[in-house]
């Protein structure tokens, strides 16, 4: 039977696209819950009507129903849907704020990071989650999930990229429910109390448990792999090493995930099994094995990638239970309903996507693939297994691993071959390493070994990742791209499962497309032509696309693969050259003139963009009767007093004026 023909992947795909359906369209939830009720009244009636021959109501109504309840979860788990919400309070004034920690994020060098949930807001009962941060220079203590705070502030809105192509956080944070951030000051709150919860029980005996591993012999580069890989904190890792992973295609690896509860699970069932000859044994077994998986999961904090991996896992186990192979696929989809019913956010997760996607090729292609060779020599057959498995699971996510990050490892087979084997030995000895530190029983010796076992793996993934060559970056990829891809993937394991005309055909058509699409995306890429003063602290940074080459012009070259990189990638850029920043550039018609520091006059006497950089000290409005410019554009380069002063005085004079650091780059007219 195909996967396609099971109820449960019929459903999922159509809950999904009503959750799309919802995200994008917005409806209220009063209007989705109505369509919900008529919807199932109408499921309901062709239920009783089904056997009268004619048109299929009883499937249509299901498919309705379905797309309906994507739409009206998704509705439902806006936070704004919920009147509680403290956006519908004034909240952009200073006030006095009950907050509850949440989620503690990882800190940078400015300030440390959390979520917080909103309990209060000017004495009046809300509800809500914001970003917080609080600055590093009090050498404020780390803060605790369920931790009670009252403080003082005000809440701001997140700011969107303010270059173009870079990580959008808000729209990320959008997705979280998360909408305005909040900075304080250690003089701005004082902790209240505690209020504990399950969820802050488990992120707190991590933090214990990380505490406890930190005092054992561990090498820092080694602790902070541990922790990643056992315990799903990867805020310790060196950021080298966490490098060298990405580029061995392994960082996969790094993240508590649907691979390591994939081989707890295959590691319970072998150690469980002698339960299954007592009466009762396998319902006892299957009971013994989901306490254990959630015992992990609470081990490892109940962060939400935990959770969706376990939950899928315990769904997955239950098919096991129930040794039926091909109930595998309905399992699987009925995980993946359960989870995207109670949490449809997730769906827009990439760790999310990238679990499911890899799941489904593995149980789709992985039979396949070994059906097409079977070697009799039992080391082959256990090398073609595991690159079997491994290919599996890369077709699955390289068109969202492309779309997102834009690189390609090409030797992650390698470290995939040599890891995956004894990925199984490492987490067994990394759980009785866990086990024992909690008691305070983890031998030195055993430590030391731990220590050397991850020493060894590092150093195999920083040998693959070295081989630079094979590892291709800034791939660009977009969305009609990935669409494109899986369908020339789904198409070509039918063609080559049943190599019939038709497959063939579809294959064919997918190729064609894909080429097709790339050679208009090139034609268009040559006829585009921009001109972009880009965002930057103490830098001045001008960029011109030209077809598919960008001229980088800068005071200085430092810190600027952050604004390229992503934007060679989406715009398809083949190469960028550097090159020094001017004074005068002439665009079209229009003059250009950047004054930086020297502030030298323009020797024009109209100029349309006036560019101030690195706080020239003039007076602008005399500077504004000598060139009459039509725009004035200021960059982050400059002290924020005197763009508080220059703002006030191109209001004066009615001229139009932009900040990067507020509006975000400054795309210059070219018509």
């Amino acid at each position: 039977m195909h996967f396609y023909n099971f109820v449960s992947v019929k459903l999922s795909f159509f809950l999904i696209l009503g959750i799309l359906l919802g995200y994008y369209l917005s409806p209220n939830l009063l209007f989705t819950g109505i369509a919900l009720i008529l919807s199932l009244t109408l499921l309901y009636l062709s239920y009783r009507f089904q056997k009268q021959q004619g048109f299929p109501a009883f499937e249509f109504t299901t498919v309705l129903t379905t797309l309906v309840l994507g739409m009206f979860v998704i509705a439902l788990s806006n936070p704004k849907n919920d009147y509680s919400h403290y956006s519908y309070q004034k909240n952009d004034i200073p006030s006095d704020i009950t907050l509850k920690i949440r989620e503690v994020l990882k800190s940078n060098q400015f300030s440390k990071r959390y979520i917080a949930e909103i309990k209060a807001l000017n004495s009046t009962s809300v509800s809500g989650h914001v970003l917080l941060s609080i600055s590093e220079k009090d050498g404020i203590k780390t803060l605790h999930v369920d931790d009670l705070l009252l403080a003082y502030g005000t809440l701001k809105e997140i700011t969107a990229p303010l270059n173009p192509h870079q990580f959008d956080y808000k729209t990320y944070l959008k997705k979280r429910g998360v909408y305005h951030q909040l900075y304080l000051k250690s003089d701005s709150f004082v902790h209240i109390s505690n209020e504990p919860t399950l969820l802050g029980a488990a992120a707190n005996f991590r933090a214990g448990l990380i505490k406890k591993l930190r005092k054992q012999p561990f090498d820092q580069q080694e602790l902070g792999v541990i922790e990643a890989l056992l315990l799903g904190q990867r805020n310790d890792i060196d950021p080298v090493v966490y490098d060298d992973y990405k580029n061995a295609g392994a960082v996969h690896i790094l993240a508590v995930s649907g691979l390591h509860i994939g081989i707890l699970l295959l590691l319970l069932q072998f150690l469980l099994a002698p339960l299954e000859k007592l009466p009762g044994g396998k319902q006892l077994k299957l009971l013994v094995l989901l306490l254990l998986l959630w015992a992990f999961a609470f081990f490892a904090g109940l962060s939400p990638s935990i959770v969706r991996a376990v939950t899928m896992f315990s769904f997955i186990a239950y098919a096991l239970h129930l040794n039926r192979p091909s109930n595998t696929f309905n399992i699987v989809a009925l995980s993946l309903f359960f989870i995207l019913l109670i949490k449809p956010m997730f769906l827009f997760q990439v760790g999310f996507q990238m679990s499911y996607a890899a799941i489904f090729a593995i149980i789709w292609i992985y039979p396949k693939l070994q059906r097409f060779w079977y070697p009799t020599n039992r080391i082959l057959l256990k090398g073609w297994q595991l690159i079997s498995v491994s290919c599996a699971a890369q077709l699955g996510v390289l068109p969202i691993s492309l779309f997102y990050f834009h690189q390609f490892p090409a030797l992650f087979f390698i470290s995939n071959l040599v890891i995956i084997p004894i990925l199984g030995l490492i987490l067994a000895l990394g759980v009785l390493v866990l086990t024992l530190t909690a008691c305070n029983l983890l031998p030195h010796v055993l430590a030391l070994a731990y220590n050397k076992i991850i020493y060894v793996m590092n150093t195999v993934v920083g040998w693959v990742a070295a081989q630079e060559t094979f590892v291709f970056r800034n791939i660009s990829f977009d969305t009609v791209q990935l669409v494109l891809a899986y369908f020339i993937v789904f198409a070509m394991i039918f063609a080559l499962s049943k190599p019939k005309f038709k497959t063939v055909l579809l294959a064919a058509i997918g190729i064609l497309s894909f080429q097709g699409y790339l050679i208009f995306t090139v034609y268009f890429v040559n006829q585009n032509e921009a001109i972009i003063l880009a965002n930057q602290t103490a830098n001045s940074v001008l960029l011109h696309q030209n077809g598919a080459i960008l001229n980088v012009y800068s005071k200085h070259s430092k810190n600027l693969d952050f604004i390229i990189s992503n934007y060679t990638a989406v715009e398809r850029i083949d190469s960028v050259i550097p090159k020094n920043l001017k004074n005068s550039y002439q665009i079209k018609d229009h003059g250009l003139y950047i004054m930086d520091s020297s502030a030298i006059y323009p020797t024009t006497k109209s100029v349309d963009y006036l560019v101030l950089t690195q706080s020239p000290q003039v007076n602008l409005e005399r500077l504004i009767e000598m060139v009459q410019p039509g725009t004035i554009v200021v960059d982050a380069s400059n002290y924020k007093s005197y763009i508080k002063r220059w703002k006030a005085t191109c209001r004066k004079k009615e001229i139009p004026f932009h900040y990067t650091g507020e509006k975000g780059a400054y795309t210059f007219w070219l018509k």
